[in-house]
């Protein structure tokens, strides 16, 4: 027997970690709570049409599994999302997703851009970059959807894919 092995009788390291839940209704909660329904409708029903069945994944497995584990607030969950995304790269419509996500639940613009400043010695200088042009380019779109809700008028939501559900 191999002494570095676990056993059953032994504990986790941290007795705390539960394993996720899969609660396909608090994804949807959460969902909602975070991307709001352009983003759910512009992202898991095309995308549901593409690959039948992986939106419900998505959904059940993200949102109502690894977000649902305690441990991380919803904030920080969002600022590694942000970081994670960024230093990916070639997630632009993702990484705008959680920039909207992040500013919906309450990091301010600054906090943005500072995560994103912040992951340029750790990711490289261009993808800090391209994050925060992903950043500047939903802080002006936050600023003419605000100006035309000011006006009175609302443009029509463009679906997109490929949004918060990554």
């Amino acid at each position: 027997m191999n002494p570095a092995a676990p056993t059953s009788t032994q504990q986790p390291h941290d007795a705390g970690l539960v394993p996720s839940p899969f609660d396909r209704a608090a994804g949807h909660a959460l969902l909602a709570e975070l991307a709001g329904d352009r983003t759910r409708s512009g992202t898991l029903g095309p995308l549901d049409e593409l690959a039948p069945g992986f939106a419900d994944w998505i959904v059940t497995a993200l949102f109502g599994g690894t977000y649902q584990r305690p441990g991380l607030a919803l904030r920080d969950r969002q600022v590694a999302n942000l970081a994670a995304l960024t230093a990916l790269g070639g997630v632009e419509p993702q990484l705008a997703d959680h920039v909207r996500n992040s500013l919906r639940i309450g990091l301010t613009r600054t906090e943005v851009t500072e995560v994103l400043v912040h992951l340029a010695p750790y990711v490289g200088v261009p993808k800090a970059l391209a994050g925060l042009r992903v950043a500047a380019a939903v802080f002006t779109e936050a600023d003419e959807e605000g100006a035309e809700s000011a006006a009175g008028t609302t443009a029509p939501e463009t679906p997109r894919t490929g949004g918060a559900a990554e």
